[in-house]
């Protein structure tokens, strides 16, 4: 049970509370980095640049109690309904092997199928195959895209491509040096009846009869939670690839969403990512509030969005490889903890999720560090780094880039002073660090799963639910009333912009 009484009146302390700059901090603690750092597995949590003190991690920590965190979080890995608003349970972590025991038990006989199936391809018993073309949208795309981009780059077993915006333009370029005889299509739909997926799915299809392909729809794999809907549109139930309905489309690239990762990578690759997932679901699971992780990360998110009224938080990372993340990091978040009312529907008594945004550096340093460093906006900034290099080139070039990404967090907590004010660096600027040690399955899977426990911590610390997605329904149901309709019932800029463009 939550104490609401107790929550308002650890936020007003926190909210009052006297916090120096950065450098002051660093000067009164000798003892800081030893506890602010977090170390997990191969990778390092760096918390110390940020504005959080001793006592505000303990007052973080009765907040945590006040707000019944441990209580939510045994309920999610028990298998409860903690989507309340949909009266579903929150399954993804026992994909993975942590969680509830029967649904553990689906889990490892639907990855039993999806690994026959995928023996049976890498046998041509569905004939030659060179490439995978993946359709879907949002969460059936941004993490199947993410963990292909960043750790297959160098596979030699099949050329995968994501596609999932409705432009035709991308579907050309998806399937671009792609030979339709060669190719196999892996639709991504929970529902099986998302209409942008659904239509890049009927257009890559046509692709393959206008070159002749013999049995198009035996070329398709169907990764669903609805097999019924795959059936009806063509799909043979021997090449379905099911997952629970309690697995949320953000929270699903550990089922079959993730067959084309297990594609590139090979199976032993696949279940290395579910190993590191699951490693980091045992440290959320066990590890004390304070030296846990995802919940220091959450307590330093609630700082700056709540106390400090910070409206963004700017995620780069130092590593080509993960030029995606970012992109996968705004749905995770905004989507889960973009909410303005309660799990009981009451209105929020203050900001919930901040805009999160980000780049790549250095490319980011010559675009946008420049509001960062001098800007009026207070940004909380988080950099991830990769100590082991993922290229062959001269090391001058990853030793450069993790040099500009610690200077650049050095940078915004220091500042300079200068007599012209132009050249002024106010500093006092917050930001995290965390550092991989190598950029593996494992490691990559473990770094996800923090994110995803991120961001249910902060639900709960708000007091919101982060598992429905209500927000992302008005856009497309009006879309589907304009494409049935036409321009008639709305708004005069609405209608003639349609008008315009469509009639």
């Amino acid at each position: 049970m939550t104490d609401d009484s107790r929550i308002g009146a650890i936020w007003s302390a926190l909210k009052a509370a006297d916090v120096p700059e950065l450098r002051t901090i660093f000067t009164n603690d000798p003892d800081r980095l030893a506890k602010h750092v977090i170390e997990v597995g191969g990778t390092r949590f760096d918390f110390a640049k940020t504005h959080l003190l001793d006592a505000t991690v303990d007052a973080f920590v009765d907040l945590a109690d006040a707000a019944d965190l441990a209580g939510a979080r045994t309920a999610m890995f028990a298998g409860e309904a903690i989507n309340n608003s949909e009266g579903r349970a929150v399954e993804h972590s026992a994909l993975r092997g942590e969680g509830r025991a029967e649904t553990v038990k689906e889990a490892k006989m639907l990855r039993s199928r999806m690994r026959t199936l995928i023996d049976a391809i890498e046998a041509e018993a569905l004939g030659e195959v060179r490439h995978v073309l993946h359709i879907g949208i949002g969460g059936s795309a941004l993490g199947p895209d993410l963990l292909v981009d960043a750790l297959a780059r160098n596979s030699d077993r099949y050329d995968v491509a994501v596609v999932s915006n409705v432009d035709g333009a991308a579907l050309e370029e998806a399937i671009k040096g792609f030979d339709p005889h060669a190719t196999l299509i892996a639709v991504a739909s929970k529902t099986f009846t998302t209409g942008e997926t659904m239509l890049n799915a009927a257009s890559a299809l046509q692709w393959m009869m206008d070159a002749g392909v013999d049995d198009p729809y035996g070329r398709v794999i169907a990764l669903t939670a609805a097999p019924e809907k795959a059936m009806e549109w063509g799909v043979d139930e021997t090449r379905i690839l099911p997952f629970p309905e309690s697995i949320g489309g953000r929270y699903s690239l550990w089922s079959s969403i993730g067959f084309p990762v297990a594609m590139a990578l090979g199976w032993a690759g696949f279940e290395e990512l579910l190993e590191g997932a699951a490693e980091m679901d045992r440290h959320f699971r066990t590890t004390p509030p304070r030296d846990n992780a995802p919940l220091r990360a959450a307590f330093v998110d609630q700082y700056y969005a709540r106390v400090r009224e910070c409206q963004t938080r700017a995620v780069f990372a130092y590593d080509e490889r993960l030029r995606l993340l970012p992109s996968y990091l705004q749905q995770l978040e905004m989507e889960s903890n973009g909410k303005a009312v309660t799990r009981d529907g009451v209105a929020v008594d203050g900001p919930t999720a901040p805009v999160t945004w980000g780049g790549v550096g250095t490319d980011a340093q010559h675009a946008v560090f420049q509001l960062l460093h001098q800007g009026t906006h207070l940004i909380p900034v988080e950099f991830i780094a990769v100590t082991e290099a993922g290229d062959r080139q001269d090391p001058a070039h990853h030793d450069t880039l993790l040099i500009n990404c610690f200077a650049q967090g050095a940078a915004l907590m220091q500042g300079k002073e200068s007599d012209d004010p132009a050249r002024t660096y106010p500093g006092n600027r917050p930001s995290s660090t965390i550092l991989l040690d190598a950029l593996t399955p494992n490691a990559l899977g473990a770094l996800i799963a923090f994110y995803e426990h991120r961001t249910f911590a902060n639900g709960v610390l708000l007091g919101i639910n982060s598992f429905d997605q209500f927000g992302v329904e008005l856009g497309k149901s009006i879309a589907k009333a304009i494409e049935s309709e036409g321009p008639k019932g709305f708004d005069p800029s609405t209608m003639a912009l349609i008008e315009r463009a469509l009639t």
